[in-house]
């Protein structure tokens, strides 16, 4: 399935965290947070302004990047688990 997301969303997958600490304790299922990490899949085309202009975005596809912990809706895309978020919940690009 090909998705585009609309105006200045983004298209995010989640890159899942190790399971073991520093310490090499195996952290379980249930006890683990949601990576805060993610690739971005696909961008819109970005936001108009008052003039009707488009003012593109700053991340493109394949950037990683960090996002906030509520940030976006979650949805599935042929079974897997993706983020569509607006690019202002984007916290920093990861180089």
């Amino acid at each position: 399935m090909h998705i585009k997301p609309l105006n200045d969303r983004v298209l995010v997958l989640r890159i899942e965290e190790e399971e073991k600490t520093a310490g090499g304790l195996i952290i379980p299922d249930t006890a683990k947070e949601k990576p805060q990490q993610g690739e971005v899949i696909a961008v819109g085309p970005g936001k108009q302004n008052e003039d009707g202009k488009r003012i593109p975005l700053e991340v493109k596809p394949n950037d990683r990047v960090l996002f906030g912990k509520y940030a976006g809706n979650e949805i599935k895309i042929d079974g897997v688990e993706h983020l569509i978020m607006r690019e202002d919940d984007i916290l920093a690009v990861l180089e």
